[in-house]
Formats: C-alpha cells, structure tokens, sequence
C-alpha cells in the first residue's frame, strides 16, 4: 500500500518526458523491499516551451553561422525556459499558469491513490523556483490573498476549465501541498529570480507540514546552482544546504571550467540518492 509519493520537477533546457527514470530507478534500488510504499510521479512542463524553441534553434541553425552550436543550444533551451516563464506571467493561458497547471495534474494523479500520504518533491535547477512559486501562490491563496498570476489565481476557475469538474476539499489542501514532509533541490537557481530584490522582500514558502525538511544541494563549480541560505532569514532558518561534488572523480576534473555537464550531473550523485532515500524511507516506515 502506498505510504508517500515522490514528485519530480526537472530544470532548465532540452528535456525529454523520462527524465526522471533514471532517478527513480536508482531510489528503488536504494530503498529494496519498501520501495512499493513509494508513489512516484514526474511533473513535465517542457513540452509547453520546447517546440517554439525548437523552431527557432532550426532556424537559427539553417539562416545564420554560429559556432559552439552544443552550449548555445542549452543557453536557447535553458534561459529560454526561465525567461518564458516570467514573461507576461500574469496573462490567463500564461506559460506559467500552464506549468503550474502540470505541477496540479501531476498532484492529482498521486491523490487518486492516497489522499492523505506525505509527499517529497525533487526539484532540478529551474525546476526549484518553478515549484517554489507554485507553493508560494497556494499559501497566499489558501491565507485569502490575492495572487497575481498562475493557477491559484483563482483555484476553482483553472479545476472547471481544465479538468472540467470543481475539486474537493481533500484535492485543494493537496494540491496547494499541504502533505509536503520534504523537498530536496538540486542545481538550484532561486537566487537569481530574487537577488535584485531588498532582503525583506526575499520570503521563502511556509514549512507546509510540522514534518517538513528542505535540502538544497550544489556544486561550488556549478554556476546555476547555488547556496540559498544567503538569501535572507527567512531561507537560512528553512533550509539546509549541502556542498557537493556532483561530478565526482576523475569526471570531476573534466568539469572544474563550468559547462552544461556540471549542471547535470545531480540526479546521478550518490550522495544525493542517499538523502532522498532516506527522506522516503523515513515517511514510510
């Protein structure tokens, strides 16, 4: 019987529906015999972003001379997807209220199994302030205020337009996460959506649950992943960041002068499937 889920959320660039596979193929390995006790559910929203930027990869490639075509691709599809984002994210159809509204299916499908289960969410690089939003906006929405962009907007409108049926009260508390016992980010890049803000401006999400824990890991050679506690109180009170070598090894010499490798390379680290491992297992015991 399922005990607690597992909701993936990728990061920035050229991303693929399996993304999370591999990742949930080596939590199982770690976690054996209780690994049935896991939900595990992949939120993807590239497919919102990726074909018009495809299109513009394509016609870049075939009407103009570029050189380092690989690293110019990931800046395309990386800093596309975070620009897209928070473009004119305030419009109904937005790109952000579309992502969030993957973030909810994604939520739904693992409620239909267990309403009340805890859940641990894992996010990659952009994929931490995609869902830092999200959670931020449920919050304000469920405290009565107004929020200004997304499906919390108004909860009840995107349930009848999008899933064509009003949601009951178990689904909104959790959708707006309100079973979140974890969260674990890695390559995190919050720190640049909020960096030009004055630091009593910089307000982490509520722990959403008494059990709730927060890892952030990085790696110092990454350059899209940071620390978070610098951010503000709030953040050092909240989470706990953790110092990696995501390379690892030999590999690791490879990727001292920062490339897209470096960035990638979390979901595979060891020391990163250990915690999350031992998050899960702590929830399912």
């Amino acid at each position: 019987m399922a005990e607690v889920a597992l909701i993936t959320v990728h990061g920035m660039g050229e991303t693929p529906p399996t993304y999370a596979d591999g990742l949930m193929d080596r939590l199982r390995g770690q976690l054996g015999a209780i690994a049935g006790k896991v939900v595990m559910r992949s939120v993807y929203y590239q497919k919102i972003l990726q074909d018009n930027q495809y299109t513009v990869w394509d016609r870049t490639q075939k009407r103009s001379d570029v050189r380092y075509a690989d690293l110019r691709k990931f800046v395309l599809f990386g800093f596309g997807d975070a620009a897209g984002l928070e473009n004119r994210k305030e419009i109904p159809g937005s790109v952000y209220e579309l992502a969030q509204g993957e973030i909810a299916r994604t939520l739904l499908s693992a409620h239909a199994i267990r309403p009340s289960m805890p859940v641990v969410f894992v996010a990659q690089s952009l994929g931490g302030q995609v869902l830092s939003s999200y959670i931020y906006d449920a919050q304000k929405a469920a405290a009565g205020r107004p929020v200004g962009a997304g499906i919390w907007r108004n909860i009840d409108a995107w349930a009848s337009g999008a899933l064509g049926r009003s949601l009951t009260a178990s689904e909104k508390t959790f959708l707006a996460a309100g079973t979140c016992a974890g969260l674990v980010t890695t390559g995190c890049n919050i720190p640049i959506f909020v960096a030009a803000h004055k630091e009593m401006h910089i307000i982490p999400i509520a722990p959403p649950t008494s059990l709730f824990k927060w890892i952030n890991f990085y790696d110092p050679d990454d350059i899209l992943g940071w620390p978070l506690q610098p951010l503000s109180e709030g953040y050092r009170a909240l989470v706990e960041d953790r110092a990696i070598n995501a390379g690892g090894g030999v590999a690791s010499l490879l990727l001292r002068s920062w490339n897209p490798l470096a960035h990638n390379s979390y979901w595979d680290d060891g020391t990163v499937i250990a915690a999350i491992a031992a998050m899960l297992r702590r929830l399912a015991a």
